[in-house]
């Protein structure tokens, strides 16, 4: 049977990090920050969480370190995107550029290999119920980022910050700060990403391990409309259609074949959201029939 327990148990594995990176993208969403450096922030995440759990021998280090590391990479956006009023676009593909490098370089470096580094002693995540206590923690993220938005003051000015910048500042919020955090949240959830991809998912560091998967969160925030359960079910159709991916390569399909399936399924979702939005705006457009005299 195609369809069953083990492939549930696999999608929601590869589901979480794609869910923790685009809850951070529909935060910096939601403070009028377009994120689009969740690729490289998760792999920063992921080198710096294989990197300290091998050295210090703990994977929760590596999981604290990757945090930290990935946070303090997020405010090249920051500062390029608010303080210096930059393009968050290019600020953010040039962060994912500037990572898959750094990390390639970093792996020669510091372990002396190129390609993989994989360790018998390197410590990985342990399993609770089968899954990682990063994918529980991802799955309590989503409902307290849902009440952060729409109960709590901070998620409602930060909302405000996002859709009026201008009249939230008439009111003594400071967009900047408010963005500012939204970005560092967005860090800390895209290092808490890397660390479940590396020493979760599996326990290894290879050079652009991320394959994509910061770039499918940014469609998860498209397609969830920066709404924590939407994110939630975009990041389920994803790890769906992984780890049906990896379920097809094991009925003999060709892997260059079965490892398309995540991006086939985001350009498919992303183009039927995109005509359903269009429907919408061409329903609820006024007429433009004028009346001759």
């Amino acid at each position: 049977m195609f369809f069953d327990s083990d492939l549930l148990m696999s999608a929601l594995r590869a589901l979480t990090p794609i869910l923790l990176a685009a809850l951070g993208g529909a935060l910096c969403e939601r403070a009028g920050v377009f994120n689009i450096g969740l690729e490289g922030m998760m792999l920063m995440g992921c080198f710096t969480a294989v990197a300290t759990s091998w050295f210090t021998g703990s994977p929760w280090l590596g999981v604290l370190a990757a945090a930290l590391a990935a946070a303090a990479y997020s405010l090249i956006l920051a500062v390029g995107s608010v303080t210096l009023r930059g393009d968050a676009v290019v600020l953010g593909i040039a962060m994912n550029l500037l990572a898959v490098g750094l990390t390639s370089f970093l792996l020669r470096t510091v372990f002396g290999v190129q390609g993989t580094f994989d360790d018998p002693s390197l410590a990985g995540l342990p399993l609770v119920g089968g899954f990682s206590p990063l994918a529980y923690l991802a799955w309590a993220a989503v409902g307290v980022s849902a009440l952060l938005l729409s109960r709590h003051v901070w998620g409602l000015r930060l909302r405000g910050v996002g859709e009026a910048p201008e009249a939230a500042a008439t009111l003594g919020v400071s967009p900047a700060r408010y963005k500012y955090a939204a970005v560092l949240l967005s860090g800390v959830l895209c290092g808490l990403a890397g660390a479940q991809l590396a020493l979760g998912n599996v326990t290894l560091f290879s050079e652009n391990m991320t394959a994509g998967r910061g770039w499918i969160a940014v469609v998860a925030v498209m397609l969830g409309r920066a709404l924590p359960l939407g994110v939630l079910l975009a990041a389920l159709l994803f790890g769906l259609a992984e780890a049906a991916g990896f379920r097809l390569q094991g009925l003999g399909m060709p892997q260059q074949a079965t490892d398309a399936a995540p991006y086939v399924v985001t350009l498919v979702a992303l183009f039927l959201s995109t005509a359903q939005r269009r429907r919408r705006a061409a329903r609820t457009r006024p007429s433009t029939t004028g009346v001759t005299s």
